[in-house]
């Protein structure tokens, strides 16, 4: 038990880390969203720096979240209570959590999505396998259907469409305009939940599927070599390609291909770690600990990001964009190092990060209060 618990948090820690590879272009392009939506024209090398991450760790975390609910949901009936019960508060604090994010901080949060898509599965997650694998086919095929008929459009749009115009919000503007300009293009800004709620019920039911099948035990060796084989050997190939192909294959790279290449990532990390027969070093033990304040990680991260970037911060999207796309990476590393360092500090204290502490106090307080009104007589 100790050693499948500590191989999740490394690969929460892992994720978390993947997804700022794929955000840290957002945040470094002075154009904004518009440049990780691939309406800026890249290079070759950035192209295949933006592929290392674009939508793989976004798949990994969506699966780790699917192993997370199946966890809890043993826990439940262990304690013998009711499901989903309380965990439909749990996702009402998340959906909460997700929107203050999206407004405050970052366009493109993945917490609503999660929110939403955990309040599905709930009801899902407890049935049989026969009705889970059912499910999954069904969001699998309108996951399918919606990204198909979304390149369907873009291949037939002209090319100059792609070409956006360069604005100021991100250059120039304060971080009220850019509040603001979230609030007034929220529709444009959330439209990817279209995509991310029936590819996250898939990965979600997938994530229980596997845990149950003995992802983090011996017996679940050939299940790892089969999905490192799938996930690396082809997945990885193909979005390759697609990461080439241009804008028009944009949602195929993100929401097709990226998480086929996660469930290669699943495999073959967790068979590393599970192998390994000594004491995790500095580097793994920060990881660790990013896994277990991954909330407050993946929120400072984009905070800090933002304040890095942006016009109202240090405004080095613009200052450093001849110097692009060397200095990215070096932006991504010295982030990771910065929220592994405050991660490990802050657990020397306390037992959660945070905002985990927040959050489970707001999780427990509806039902610290009914504890203490007095029956009445």
């Amino acid at each position: 038990m100790a050693k499948r618990i500590d191989a999740l948090d490394v690969l929460r820690g892992i994720a978390i880390m993947g997804t700022l590879g794929t955000n840290i272009w957002i945040f470094t392009d002075p154009v904004g969203p518009a440049g990780f939506l691939g309406f800026d024209n890249t290079g070759a090398v950035e192209t295949f720096l933006r592929f290392l991450s674009n939508g793989k760790f976004l798949g990994l975390l969506t699966l780790l979240f699917g192993i997370g609910m199946e966890l809890q949901y043993r826990s439940a009936v262990r304690k013998g209570l009711a499901w989903p019960g309380r965990y439909l508060w749990r996702a009402a604090l998340l959906l909460v959590e997700g929107t203050l994010h999206f407004i405050l901080i970052f366009e493109f949060d993945v917490l609503m999505g999660y929110a939403v898509t955990s309040m599905i599965v709930a009801y899902l997650i407890g049935r049989s396998h026969r009705a889970i694998r059912a499910w999954m086919i069904a969001a699998g095929v309108l996951h399918i259907t919606l990204v198909g008929l979304l390149t369907l459009a873009l291949l037939a749009t002209d090319d100059e469409a792609f070409a956006g115009a360069a604005g100021t919000l991100y250059t120039q503007g304060s971080w009220l305009d850019q509040v603001l300009s979230r609030l007034h293009n929220a529709a444009v800004y959330r439209v990817e939940l279209i995509f991310i709620i029936p590819m996250g019920i898939v990965l979600f039911l997938l994530g229980t599927l596997l845990l149950r099948g003995g992802l983090f035990e011996e017996r679940g060796a050939a299940l790892r070599r089969r999905l490192t084989v799938a996930g690396l050997g082809v997945g990885a190939p193909l979005n390759l390609l697609t990461s080439y192909a241009g804008p028009a294959w944009f949602a195929v790279d993100r929401y097709l291909l990226a998480p086929l290449v996660a469930l290669g990532l699943l495999g073959l990390i967790t068979s590393i770690l599970l192998k390994r027969d000594r004491a995790p070093g500095l580097m793994l033990r920060g990881v660790t600990n990013v896994g277990r304040t991954a909330l407050s990680s993946y929120v400072f991260q984009n905070l800090a990001a933002s304040a890095l970037c942006y016009g109202w911060g240090l405004g080095l999207a613009a200052q450093l964009d001849p110097l692009r796309p060397w200095w990215v990476p070096a932006a991504w590393a010295a982030i990771c190092l910065l929220f592994i360092t405050l991660s490990t500090l802050w657990l020397r204290r306390y037992d959660r990060g945070p905002l985990e502490l927040a959050w489970q106090w707001a999780y427990q307080a509806p039902w610290r209060t009914t504890a203490k009104t007095p029956a009445r007589r």
